[in-house]
């Protein structure tokens, strides 16, 4: 019986958690961690120390793996292990699509001016590709506020705002480098629909079912956890079909 805690600064973590209950059944643990909301404008120093407190919390449900369901720290602190996944953007899909050879990263500030997103990047793209890193963290805002599910006009006045640089600089292929932003993919289709929006969250779910394939659970289950405000959590929730109840959790 396969158990799985996934974690993130709030409702990043559910775009992965959606992919994961795609693809296979396990019992998920979901800690939303809204008190340290948002990670995309912490330091190296501030996230690591969140990260470890973070990891350690969740090994008190032993779980078989742990998800760092976040672009940020996943770019700038060295957390992978044979039992911690992490989420990076997808580069090696985005250059397989790409066809003018000029790719998009959209991600938080931290994320973008990262040491580690820059060696990312020179690690998997050859100068032949161009890459422009945009910064994202307002759109993150959209998701997390709870705008994307009520405010559909303000939404789509900043995604047009903040991403004219698409059409400017004839990119074709753009990865969501943020957990929260396939929550507005269908708003970027629509804005830009000449352009492919890459959510990293199957391209994870298929390496978390390599390792658990034969251990899966009979169905599926999903325990959510808050350090922020139950009620206001629970009503986002609630928005976008999750009934579960929410329990609070902090270190």
């Amino acid at each position: 019986m396969a158990r799985i805690a996934v974690f993130d600064s709030g409702l990043g973590s559910l775009s992965i958690i959606q992919e994961m209950q795609k693809s296979f059944k396990s019992q998920i643990i979901y800690f939303a961690d809204q008190q340290n909301y948002p990670y995309g404008k912490k330091s190296q120093a501030q996230l690591n120390r969140i990260m470890k407190k973070s990891i350690k919390l969740l090994h008190g449900f032993s779980p078989d793996f742990i998800v760092v369901a976040s672009n940020t720290p996943s770019l700038m602190l060295n957390l992978s292990t044979s039992k911690i996944f992490d989420v990076k953007p997808p580069l090696k899909e985005a250059k397989k699509l790409s066809k003018s050879k000029h790719i998009g990263i959209l991600a938080t500030e931290s994320a973008i001016r990262s040491k580690g997103m820059s060696k990312y990047i020179q690690k998997n793209i050859s100068k032949s590709f161009k890459i422009s890193k945009i910064n994202g963290s307002k759109l993150v805002d959209l998701v997390e506020s709870g705008k994307f599910l009520t405010e559909k006009k303000f939404c789509k006045k900043i995604i047009k705002k903040e991403l004219k640089i698409l059409v400017q600089n004839q990119i074709d292929v753009v990865t969501l480098s943020s957990t929260h932003l396939p929550f507005l993919k269908k708003y970027l289709e629509q804005e830009f629909p000449n352009i492919r929006f890459i959510d990293p969250g199957n391209i994870v779910a298929k390496k978390i079912f390599l390792k658990i394939k034969n251990t899966q659970s009979k169905r599926n289950s999903l325990k959510i956890f808050t350090s922020g405000n139950i009620k206001s959590f629970q009503s986002k929730l609630s928005k976008i079909g999750i009934k579960n109840k929410v329990n609070f959790l902090t270190f």
